[in-house]
């Protein structure tokens, strides 16, 4: 009997809560806000790239890499300079970055109706076969901030020989948003 109190209980409890999130009353900012993070929305630079392409209701991000609080990529190799929990950092990292360019993109996460697909490429060493426990520290991050919902995607997770300037990650993404 008390078990199928408390099941009810649970199930009215995640029904509510799944009815709330879809409604929108959830906040991706207050949530990136209460984790510390302050968004600083870029728009393009002066290359013929974009950090972000708009086609009906998806959003195509560029790669973006893991920029840390004082400006510098954080750069190295998974397998010979960085651990497995550094890279996880560095795909945390280029989260941020990738949801910089997505709010210039459309102003306003809560917008965002889910994570649709990213692929995750790891700087590593031609051994080193931990490239999706790398990419865990994004998809993570993003479940954090939106929720399950939204926040998980499909992904593919791959080793490269290099990646631009050094850098740990690049991470691109497909994002769907509300009309």
């Amino acid at each position: 009997m008390k078990l199928t109190v408390l099941t009810t209980i649970a199930f009215l409890f995640l029904g509510t809560a799944s009815m709330l999130y879809a409604q929108g009353t959830y906040d991706p900012e207050k949530k990136l806000a209460d984790m510390g993070i302050t968004l600083v929305p870029k728009g393009p630079g002066a290359s013929n790239i974009v950090p972000a392409v708009r086609s009906g209701n998806l959003v195509f991000l560029s790669g973006h890499g893991p920029m840390q609080a004082d400006g510098t990529n954080m750069t190295g190799k998974l397998g010979a300079d960085l651990t497995v929990a550094q890279g996880r950092e560095a795909a945390r990292l280029t989260g941020i970055q990738l949801l910089n360019a997505l709010k210039y993109e459309i102003g306003d996460l809560k917008k965002v109706k889910r994570i649709v697909k990213v692929l995750g490429m790891v700087n590593s060493t031609p051994d080193f076969v931990e490239s999706p426990a790398v990419i865990h520290g994004f998809t993570d991050f993003m479940v954090e901030v939106f929720g399950p919902e939204r926040g998980k995607h499909a992904r593919s997770a791959v080793g490269m020989v290099s990646l631009p300037g050094g850098i740990a990650v690049e991470i691109e993404m497909i994002v769907e948003i509300e009309d």
